[in-house]
């Protein structure tokens, strides 16, 4: 190799080809992309004269330079390096190694871009030669475009049908945003990613404007390219989708070219109503309270409540001028905000923008109210906006949570009459907001020990009732369902909020008032299990070990439960009861990868003492369990601190 080195070396040296280049690798933080710099100047015209590039290719392509500093020049004498490498061998395998990396560099990236260039082009024979070779329509741009984009942009109608023939995504999002962002996501100066972006893109945009999650269909109608736009749509461009502006591609469009404002307006209506009839289609098969089961242990009144109002709203049974308002009642930790996660899950998708979480702990001051909306001009602050107004502007429809709302100043609460009533909300600036589509959530622990005494009761109640009646069905089917009556309610919930909030006008704006009951016992026993399970995932995700458990692990641990802790309360027990017995015994080289962990309990003589959890090792290979403690004990003997292992 050596020989070969140096034979290419000299040929290279002999044809008069100096390399005098600059070549930085350098590993962005937490980034894919490692920038290549090169700047190559030839004595003879072999290549191009002073041929100058931006190249990008991920970290495993640079695997041994991708930390390294390295400066070549033609007398080949100056050598410097920041990384801990050797010297080189010699000047030619320098010259060599050098010009090989910058050439395999430039292969890739123009490889990579040859696609998108065929694309803006409109070189119709080259992207189906292109097509044929396994190039991959969908591949992006180093900096985030894709061919699709590039011909809508350029109005490249048959380019746009070829890639859309051959699988291309025609809702795939653009990840360039704006110049000086992308500039500093990938490393480069901003003039560079200017040029970079007009040639070999459009020339046609503003390089200050924000383009990210943008589809070739926002593009189209940018260009104002009608067939571009119908090509586009019937290939399945949803005409529904909304860049990071919150803006549909139709808002983009020419209102004077009234063909192309009609052409999407019917895909639009047509595509809302496919879209309805899909939603309504899986709501059928997958109602909302199943979906809510799988993450909410128990509050079975709650779900069907909450579910009800959903469906009113979904299915167009509601008032459309007024927003959805709960109020949840209950104790700490028994699932009042998982609720309301779970409905924005449910309405909103994986759109992160959808819900809107406020500790109303922190409005516990009169003058907090400008953080809600904003303050107001002439104050500090006055261009940043309020923290619910602000987000609320990006999305109108989201689930809006007020955690605690019972903790915050009652001049906070007045903003909120407006919102709860119309559906709107005017922030610090005088700009109102329409919100009337949103859902607004309220958890409140008022009143929470009169609910849980009062379900408690019942339940009892429910238990000498079925011994009595010395039923044959499990006692557990009488006592789960456990309904607040409504002489309760109005006799000692209602006063209570009453003399907290102070005004009926606050409380007559809530749909709906929801209460959380405090756990059964098979509701303990089955936050037991999914605890343990969550546990055991994580052991054999991180640790490569096994847990193994009976259903008398999970009888012992329900008895950690406290009423006004909730399900907090099972987990900071599963913590202490088995988990730190695990994290000492990993800590001790006890388990170690690929065993499996049993997890027992160890039954006491008498009746005073309380039963103990503890584990047994099985190590990979073996047959058999070890108990841990005993094990340790023998490893103690050894151990010159004397130190035992004492659960």
């Amino acid at each position: 190799m050596d020989k070969l080195l140096k034979f290419l070396g000299n040929y290279v040296y002999r044809q008069g080809f100096v390399v005098s280049n600059h070549v930085s690798c350098r590993t962005l933080r937490k980034a894919e992309w490692v920038e290549v710099r090169r700047l190559l100047h030839q004595t003879r015209p072999i290549l191009n004269d002073s041929l100058r590039r931006t190249i990008y290719c991920t970290p495993s392509v640079l695997p041994y330079t991708a930390h390294a500093d390295i400066c070549f020049q033609s007398n080949y004498h100056k050598y410097n390096s920041r990384s801990k490498s050797k010297p080189p061998p010699s000047k030619h395998s320098l010259a060599l190694l050098s010009f090989g990396i910058i050439t395999a560099y430039c292969a890739a990236y123009e490889s990579d871009k040859r696609l998108v260039t065929a694309a803006k082009k409109g070189n119709d024979a080259e992207v189906r030669n292109l097509i044929r070779e396994g190039h991959d329509v969908n591949k992006r741009h180093p900096l985030g475009w894709t061919a699709l984009q590039a011909a809508a942009i350029n109005g490249k109608s048959g380019t746009v049908k070829i890639l859309l023939d051959a699988g291309a995504d025609p809702n795939l999002g653009d990840e360039f945003s704006n110049v000086y962002r992308t500039a500093m996501e990938r490393g480069m100066r901003a003039a560079e990613v200017v040029s970079v972006r007009e040639e070999e893109f459009s020339d046609r945009l503003d390089y200050m404007a924000t383009f990210r999650n943008f589809t070739a269909l926002h593009y189209a109608v940018l260009a104002d390219d009608v067939d571009t736009v119908a090509v586009l749509l019937q290939g399945g461009a949803n005409p529904l989708l909304q860049n990071d502006h919150t803006k549909q591609a139709i808002s983009y469009s020419n209102r004077e070219n009234r063909r192309l404002v009609n052409l999407l307006e019917s895909h639009m209506k047509t595509f809302e109503k496919k879209q309805k009839e899909l939603e309504a289609l899986e709501r059928r098969r997958f109602p909302l309270e199943q979906r809510l089961r799988q993450h909410i242990v128990g509050q079975e009144n709650g779900i069907v409540t909450v579910a009800a109002a959903i469906r009113r709203k979904e299915n167009g049974w509601a008032d459309e001028d007024h927003p959805l308002v709960f109020l949840f009642l209950g104790s700490s930790g028994i699932g009042k905000t998982e609720l309301a996660k779970q409905l924005a899950s449910y309405i909103h998708k994986s759109n992160a923008e959808s819900f809107i979480r406020l500790d109303m702990s922190e409005y516990q001051e009169k003058h907090e109210v400008s953080k809600l909306i904003g303050s107001p001009p002439g104050y500090v602050g006055h261009d940043e906006g309020g923290q619910l107004t602000k987000r609320l502007r990006k999305c109108p429809s989201a689930v809006v949570l007020f955690d605690e709302v019972d903790k915050a100043h009652p001049d906070v609460l007045t903003v909120l009459l407006q919102l709860f009533d119309e559906g709107r909300l005017t922030d610090g600036k005088g700009k109102t907001i329409e919100c009337k589509d949103a859902i607004f959530v309220m958890t409140s622990n008022l009143a929470s020990d009169e609910i849980a005494n009062h379900a408690l009761h019942l339940r009892e109640e429910a238990k000498l009732r079925a011994k009595q009646l010395q039923e044959e069905s499990k006692p557990n089917e009488m006592t789960e369902t456990v309904t607040i009556s409504r002489q309760f309610k109005e006799r000692v919930v209602q006063p209570i909020l009453k003399r907290h909030f102070r005004r009926d006008e606050f409380l007559g704006r809530i749909n709906e008032i929801v209460y959380f009951l405090p756990f059964s016992e098979s509701e303990l026993s089955e936050l037991v299990q999914k605890e343990l399970q969550r546990w055991s995932k994580r052991a054999k995700d991180k640790h490569n070990i096994d847990l193994e458990w009976d259903h008398s692990v999970e009888a012992i641990l329900t008895d950690g439960y406290e009423v006004n802790y909730g399900a907090r309360s099972i987990k900071y027990e599963v913590e202490r009861r088995v988990i730190s017995q695990l994290a000492l015994a990993h800590e001790r080289g006890s388990i170690a990868p690929g065993s499996t962990v049993q997890i027992l309990v160890v039954w006491p003589k008498s009746e005073t003492e309380r039963p103990v959890i503890r584990l047994r090792v099985k190590a990979k290979g073996r047959k058999e369990f070890v108990d841990i403690d005993e094990k340790e004990l023998s490893v103690a003997k050894a151990d010159e601190a004397g130190n035992g292992f004492i659960f």
